[in-house]
């Protein structure tokens, strides 16, 4: 049976069970669907779940998506399980998939080091997700494809979810929205912004990709994989490419010393450690890796003035250091630079015209034209924070900001903090807190966050239950 033919089949044979607690879930990328599958398994007790999102099928967000189901993730498989306590899932997932074993034999009898596509993680994903509901026949779950644009809290400590078709209530909410809501105005995802193609003006073909993260890269190899033969710029303002991951696993290595407590002298921390490791014969992988044990306590204890300082010159360095390709991918990337048909560029992209793209280059004081007869934009979307969801969440003093404005304000396990500090019943869970918690836009850091929410749900300590 399908996922919709589930969900319609328990929404029959619940129906009339109106004394169940509801909960909301808004969005059904891969924070919406892991945060489902985390309440199904950690919250006991019967309950409504409704998940809100414009789309009409279940679909993996900006984590997920992709325009090629041979997308590699850059997470190995050892670092994907969405079953808490169990680090082994997904190898246990992929071993006992004969398709998927027969076409890896050299990683049998176990994959946890290497990195598969996206479509196989979803896969996997959206398996275990129909597996948690199949086993839970007390719960009603539904889908609604119209956008939720307010929410607002009732006396009686519910929410009022204002729909393009009317209004619902929840006693719980959890925003899922990934890197944002959209705005009727604002274009935020590559798969919803059309391509710009310009009038055939250069000879032979070239084409501009924005950005210079994981997914740029990918939209590089999947128009070279698919035949095109131009020039490709890849522009960004700070031009760090994605590094790379060793071949093998990289334990995590830092150094135990406490750490400085200004912004210049982590950098320079950090800089020490990496090469220490790799004088004693680690990488400066490992380093980096045991640094992101330490990142959060790091983030939370620098003034917002060096938060700004870090977001504004280091950010970039910073994320092309942990966000890493395969090593096979990264040298390929190598070889694509080196060969000339690719170029990075560093700059600032101005408006579309029909003849490519206005860009104001690093160290130039105005715009100019690069001509191009493609233009794709592959920079991750941030929030917007001036969408009519958010406004009402500020109005009403249910959230704010985080210091940065790069998301909501959150606890580490996702409650959102409102003017009188955090707001019961009210969580924001992945991404939109990257502002508040360094690196929870990655799938480890989304798996942990949602059973840490459902288990608070489920014990009652931010939502008063409901017996069946």
């Amino acid at each position: 049976m399908t996922v919709h033919g589930l969900f319609a089949a328990k929404s029959s044979a619940a129906a009339g069970l109106s004394s169940r607690p509801e909960i909301a879930i808004i969005g059904r990328g891969f924070s919406g669907i892991m945060m489902a599958i985390a309440l199904m398994k950690s919250v006991r007790v019967s309950f409504h779940l409704t998940m809100y999102d414009p789309h009409p099928s279940i679909s993996g967000g900006q984590a997920l998506s992709s325009p090629q189901s041979t997308e590699i993730l850059n997470s190995r498989v050892r670092d994907l399980s969405v079953a808490a306590g169990q680090p082994d899932d997904f190898n246990d997932w992929l071993c006992a998939n004969g398709e998927f074993r027969a076409a890896v034999p050299a990683a049998i009898p176990g994959f946890q080091q290497i990195f598969v596509p996206k479509g196989i993680f979803s896969d996997y994903v959206h398996q275990r997700f129909s597996e948690a509901l199949a086993r839970r026949s007390d719960i009603t779950v539904k889908f609604s494809h119209e956008p939720v644009h307010a929410l607002r809290k009732l006396a009686t400590g519910r929410f009022t979810l204002v729909r393009d078709g009317g209004t619902d209530e929840s006693d719980v909410v959890v925003l899922a929205t990934g890197f944002g809501v959209r705005s009727r105005n604002v274009e935020i995802s590559d798969e919803e912004r059309p391509v710009v193609r310009a009038r055939r003006l250069v000879d032979p073909r070239h084409a501009v990709l924005l950005g210079s993260g994981i997914r740029v890269v990918n939209q590089l190899f999947q128009m070279r994989d698919g035949g095109y033969a131009g020039t490709i710029t890849l522009l960004s303002r700070h031009g760090f490419l994605p590094q790379s991951h060793t071949r093998l696993s990289a334990a995590p290595s830092f150094p135990v010393d406490p750490m400085p407590s200004t912004l210049r002298e982590i950098v320079r921390f950090v800089r020490k450690a990496c090469a220490d490791a790799e004088a004693k014969g680690q990488s400066w992988q490992s380093a980096m890796n045991g640094l992101r044990r330490r990142a959060r306590s790091l983030w939370q204890a620098l003034p917002a003035r060096e938060k700004r300082q870090f977001n504004r010159h280091l950010r970039a360095i910073y994320d092309s250091h942990r966000n890493r390709l395969p090593a096979a991918v990264h040298a390929r990337l190598q070889q694509e630079l080196a060969e000339g048909r690719t170029v990075l560029r560093c700059g600032w992209a101005g408006r579309r015209v029909p003849e490519g793209l206005m860009v104001r280059w690093s160290g130039q004081p105005a715009e100019e034209l690069l001509r191009a007869d493609q233009v794709i934009d592959c920079r991750c979307s941030a929030p917007d924070m001036q969408a009519p969801l958010f406004q009402s969440l500020f109005v009403g003093g249910l959230a704010m900001p985080d210091e940065l404005e790069l998301g909501l304000a959150v606890s580490p396990t996702g409650e959102v903090l409102g003017s009188s500090g955090r707001t019961p019943n009210l969580f924001a869970i992945g991404p939109l807190g990257v502002g508040s918690l360094p690196d929870i836009d990655l799938v480890p850091e989304i798996v942990t966050q949602t059973y840490a929410a459902a288990r608070l749900i489920a014990a009652g300590k931010r939502m008063a239950l409901k017996a069946g």
